[in-house]
């Protein structure tokens, strides 16, 4: 049956979907527009299978914060191009308001939760068979606090997200710890919270390094713990240097503000 441009509009309004794709499916179903849309999400499904050993490496990551609680997430696709589609954008921003809206304790807690009757997994799926890319909600993370703030890199493929013991930091103070966290990476909040396998792994390398140099066996261990607390300088968060100011430290900047970060979480998806 012929089908009218407004039919094949009002289609593509409801599913997002490209005009032929929407033409087909309403030709398809002889115009029902429910076996339309069900003939478009099952191609979403298809191309979903067919794309899943590709790799998934460009997308988009944002966060955000909902007084107490903050989230940060990547939903990734295979190109930039589709990336930066303004479609693409729109549904990680729904994804992440329903996180900050239900707090799920996990990936797949908000992969099942709803968006107009449609899982966030099938919602997922359903934008793959529209751009005919693999995508992925490839990582979630979350944090509680007295107090959170996030921050977003321009061209979202970099967030963070910091929680603070104290109920009311001031604005400026928190979103330098989030940019802080955005610019140096650091692997902790401080050495005490550094993994144990990480620790050793930094010993092992001192040690290393120090015995190629030729230094008595005996000294392996003070030098390798030298080189440690060096590490902690750099990669520890309240250690590392204040990127606003390298005169003082950020454990020192805090403190001067009279706040605390308990936790941090960053997300991105540069090459670093």
């Amino acid at each position: 049956m012929a089908v009218t441009m407004a039919e094949i509009s009002k289609l593509r309004t409801m599913t997002g979907a490209g005009m032929m794709d929407c033409k087909n499916a309403l030709t398809e179903s002889n115009g029902d527009f429910d076996k339309a849309i069900e003939i478009i999400r099952k191609k979403g499904q298809a191309v979903a299978a067919k794309r899943s050993d590709r790799e998934a490496s460009e997308g988009c990551v944002l966060a955000g914060t909902n007084h107490d609680f903050a989230a940060v997430l990547a939903l990734k696709c295979e190109t930039d191009f589709v990336a930066k589609n303004s479609d693409f954008i729109a549904l990680t921003e729904s994804i992440l308001q329903v996180a900050l809206a239900e707090k799920p304790s996990s990936k797949e807690a908000l992969l099942a939760l709803t968006i107009e009757g449609r899982t966030i997994a099938e919602l997922i799926t359903d934008r793959s068979g529209i751009t005919g890319e693999k995508m992925e909600l490839s990582q979630y993370e979350y944090l509680n606090g007295s107090s959170t703030i996030f921050y977003i890199h321009p061209g979202n493929k970099l967030a963070t997200i910091v929680a603070f013991a104290e109920p009311s930091v001031p604005y400026q103070v928190a979103r330098d710890v989030a940019m802080q966290v955005a610019a140096m990476n650091p692997v902790s909040l401080d050495r005490s919270s550094v993994p144990a396998d990480i620790v050793e792994k930094e010993l092992e390398i001192g040690r290393e390094k120090a015995r190629q140099e030729g230094k008595p066996e005996a000294m392996l261990d003070k030098i390798a713990q030298g080189r440690l607390n060096k590490f902690y300088q750099e990669f520890t968060l309240l250690e590392q240097e204040f990127i606003k100011d390298s005169k003082m430290t950020v454990s020192q900047y805090v403190k001067q503000n009279n706040v605390t970060p308990i936790a941090f979480k960053r997300i991105t998806l540069n090459q670093e």
